[in-house]
């Protein structure tokens, strides 16, 4: 169906440099992420342009340079590190004579090698098929005869096989589609449910091969499967976390981050990536060796925005240490006291008992203040917080929703809004960046 680079297929590579963009260390990514798709790199051709062309995305002259390269070598693929329209993906084709892959299809690629559970499949799935239903007219040409028959389940006259592709692709969709809102629902209730039990969620982000797996087995002892490619890890895992002073936590592990990544992919993980979303608290695993770090956090920070979950209270996890030359383990605190960073090494162990502290203090209850109107079919939340003597004041509009300003930990709220079927209230506080002094 999704036609997928061939282990140890015979790659060109092509990535441009762009104004604002960071040539070498995206450049570098790329490779990487060609490697781990399995590609075998012959060559790497570079550029630079102020704007993409139309028709070849890259100039007439550098399209001949790949043609050329395609040529010389043998090459059956042709990667580019930037995202491609179909109609230049069909164009660059012609000209180069071999098959032609955009970033987004590279990515896409390595999800679907990765996925393990029947959940990540059906994610993988839907993404590679929103993905390809734009496509379909490449290499379909010789499909473009009229069909004949006629009967039950039989396409009608002057339906194309084309257009039969199309309408069974969406189907396909519509059916995952389907399924995989079956998981969000289970996911929900089940959230619900931790979510009644005062049982808050801790969950994982950051950008990919930053050691969250590695971290989150050094936290939960448990034995996730961890290595240094990227994407090593796609399927979110849920683990008891134990904290000093014995509060319930559960501790979820996400997909990994990267620069743009594929609207596609960031819809069909929609139920996965919810657990960032509906988290208590987010670690933000960082690689502090990297010396592109600073870059990595804000394009995290740019996702989690795109998912909705920028509002969700996060402290920063610097991994790694044991990679930097006299880098202690340690946590740093905002002018309120509250810990924002922790220094750790998931390998060695170092730190990471500050860090439970630190999760522990981030996620335990805090009374804030907050302003809350109550629809007349949620009065069973005003019944619960009347017991939990939160409300300080209420008022009651023509509408019938009461106007009530209560006294409550937001975690506390928020489940209770959630069971409720209402939207929570924003996060009271939202930890900002700063230099960090690394």
């Amino acid at each position: 169906m999704f036609e997928r680079p061939k282990s140890g297929q015979k790659a060109i590579l092509v990535h441009l440099e762009f104004p604002g963009a960071d040539f070498d260390s995206d450049r570098q990514e790329f490779v990487e992420l060609c490697v781990s798709a399995g590609a075998e790199v012959l060559n790497v051709i570079g550029g630079s342009r102020k704007d993409p062309d139309s028709g070849l995305f890259v100039g007439s002259g550098k399209a001949q340079e790949v043609a050329d390269s395609v040529a010389a070598t043998g090459a059956e693929l042709v990667i580019f590190n930037h995202p491609l329209s179909p109609s230049q993906e069909r164009n660059l084709e012609k000209l180069v004579s071999a098959r032609v892959l955009g970033r987004a299809g590279l990515i896409l690629d390595i999800f679907a090698q990765r996925a393990r559970t029947h959940e990540g499949k059906l994610q993988v799935e839907l993404a590679q098929l929103q993905h390809m239903s734009t496509r379909l007219i490449r290499g379909w040409t010789h499909l473009e005869r009229q069909g004949g028959g006629r009967g039950i389940g039989m396409t009608g006259p002057g339906e194309t096989q084309l257009e039969l592709d199309r309408r069974l692709i969406k189907t396909r969709i519509a059916t995952l589609k389907r399924h995989l809102e079956t998981v969000r629902t289970r996911r929900q209730q089940n959230r619900v449910a931790r979510i009644r039990n005062n049982v808050p969620t801790v969950s994982l982000v950051g950008y990919t091969n930053a050691g969250k797996s590695t971290l989150f087995n050094a936290l939960t002892g448990d034995t996730t499967f961890a290595s240094s490619v990227l994407f090593a890890t796609l399927d979110t895992t849920v683990r008891k976390l134990e904290l000093p002073a014995g509060e319930p936590v559960v501790l979820a592990d996400t997909v990994g981050f990267i620069r743009d990544l594929p609207h596609d992919l960031v819809a069909a993980f929609r139920a996965t990536l919810e657990e960032a979303r509906e988290a208590a608290l987010l670690l933000h695993v960082i690689d502090a060796a990297d010396p592109e770090r600073l870059t990595r956090i804000s394009q995290v920070e740019e996702v989690l925005k795109e998912i909705g979950a920028d509002e969700v209270p996060r402290l920063q996890v610097f991994n790694k240490i044991d990679l930097r030359e006299g880098e202690l383990p340690r946590i740093e605190r905002d002018d309120e006291g509250v810990p924002v960073r922790a220094f750790v090494s998931a390998r060695t162990g170092e730190g990471l008992d500050a860090l439970r502290e630190a999760i522990a203090e981030r996620i335990r209850p805090q009374l804030q203040s907050f302003e809350l109107v109550v629809p007349p079919r949620a009065a069973k939340l005003r019944a619960q917080l009347f017991a939990l003597n939160a409300i300080l004041s209420e008022s009651l509009d023509e509408d019938g929703n009461f106007h009530l300003r209560i006294s409550l930990s937001w975690e506390r709220l928020r489940g209770l809004c959630v069971a409720a079927g209402l939207e929570p209230p924003p996060a009271p506080t939202v930890i900002e960046e700063w230099e960090m002094g690394l």
